[in-house]
């Protein structure tokens, strides 16, 4: 074989109990790399297969890896750090996809695309290749979550075939060891700001006689979980924004009296309601700068410039004294109720007009005890000792 230095394109395969398919896979692999001239391997990360597929795997030409720890984002991780190319192209090993016809995804490499997506949508998807409920529901949706979430331009966020440059894809540093490794790519990568393009690809019916390792739910669960973890805004800072907002509004008018909407009439109830609107919408903008500044240090999320700057400006100090004003502001509203009770003799007060600032007095103490201690946990993400200015 070729020295590593000299191997253009890694073809890898993640393999689990593949007998029925990997011979056929590997072979077709194979017929690429030597029809094409290019200097190239074809790996196979087995993740513990007990069928014989190894022996298959390296009997028609493929270097088998063997991978303990379990999961398709495990097998594709250890796959891409063994790899000698300096691209790699890696898919399924079920003939759901042709290996024999790579060109489009070798072609964008070579021109500098560092993450080459397959698109079945619009290579063409064979009758009985896809599930109904994938093929309009599942893919389509998760697809359009990851854009919006992500501003990425991948249209088909799922498709196993997929080539990349191998140091890129390793500087992601990926972490997700089972099937949401496929959205962690496309979602780091769009945030590294790597050269994106897509071709389209064919998927037809796999070759097996036995279930798909995909479990549907389960797997399409973890996918948007992960979207949304990887989103604070979405997920925390948009809704907490909002919460915000119209609680916000609908105090200030109920303050004033009962508000009449159509024959409907809100009152003292509809501002306990708005009020908790504006802790709860407090505390998840809150959730999404802490949880922005922990993927930031853990090195999960990168530190881009739009939410380095709102790190910064939420320091111990601005955030203590924020909170400490709105607290004081509810005190002085709570020692003018107090006032109000002794002129009356600490006797029963009428609820409706009284109410009318306890309910303010009680948010704006809450929310500025949320945001005091906040900042001090955000200089706890940070470097405690740097915040303190160190010894």
């Amino acid at each position: 074989m070729a020295s590593s230095d000299r191997i253009e394109l890694t073809i890898l395969m993640p393999c689990l109990n593949e007998a029925e398919t990997i011979e056929r896979c590997v072979r077709s692999a194979r017929q690429f790399l030597e029809s094409r001239a290019i200097r190239g391997e074809v790996l196979v990360a087995d993740n513990g297969s007990t069928d014989g597929s190894t022996a298959l795997a390296t009997a028609a030409g493929a270097r088998v890896v063997s991978v303990l720890r379990k999961g398709y984002g495990s097998a594709l991780a250890a796959g891409i750090a063994s790899a000698q190319g300096r691209f790699v192209i890696m898919g399924d090993a079920d003939d759901s996809y042709d290996f024999s016809s790579l060109d489009g995804f070798v072609r964008a490499l070579r021109d500098g695309s560092q993450l080459v997506m397959g698109n079945r949508f619009a290579g063409g998807i064979a009758p009985g290749a896809m599930p109904m409920l994938h093929r309009y529901l599942g893919n389509p949706v998760l697809s359009f979550i990851g854009r919006l979430l992500f501003r990425s331009p991948i249209r088909d966020f799922h498709c196993g075939l997929r080539g990349f440059r191998r140091e890129a894809i390793l500087g992601l540093a990926l972490k997700s060891s089972g099937m949401e490794y496929a959205s962690e790519m496309v979602v780091k990568a769009t945030l590294a700001g790597l050269a994106i393009s897509e071709v389209g690809t064919t998927l037809r019916p796999d070759g097996r006689n036995r279930p798909p390792h995909l479990r549907t739910w389960r797997d399409g669960w973890r996918h948007l979980r992960f979207l949304l973890l990887m989103s604070p805004r979405w997920l925390l800072l948009y809704p907490g924004i909002c919460l915000l907002l119209v609680g916000a509004i609908a105090s200030q008018a109920l303050l004033r009296g009962p508000v009449w909407i159509g024959g409907v009439g809100l009152d003292i109830h509809s501002l306990l309601f708005s009020s908790s609107m504006m802790v709860l919408g407090t505390q998840l903008i809150i959730f999404s700068i802490l949880s922005r500044a922990i993927a930031v240090s853990k090195g999960i999320l990168p530190a881009v410039s739009a939410s380095s700057q709102s790190l910064r400006l939420f320091t111990i100090e601005r955030g203590v004294l924020t909170g400490v004003g709105l607290g004081l502001i509810g005190l002085l509203l709570a020692a003018r109720t107090l006032l109000t009770w002794g002129d009356a003799g600490f006797s029963a007060l009428d609820v409706t007009s009284t109410m009318r600032h306890v309910i303010p007095s009680v948010t704006l103490m809450l929310i500025g005890a949320e945001l005091t201690f906040a900042a001090f946990v955000l200089g706890m993400i940070h470097d405690p000792s740097a915040e303190a200015g160190g010894r």
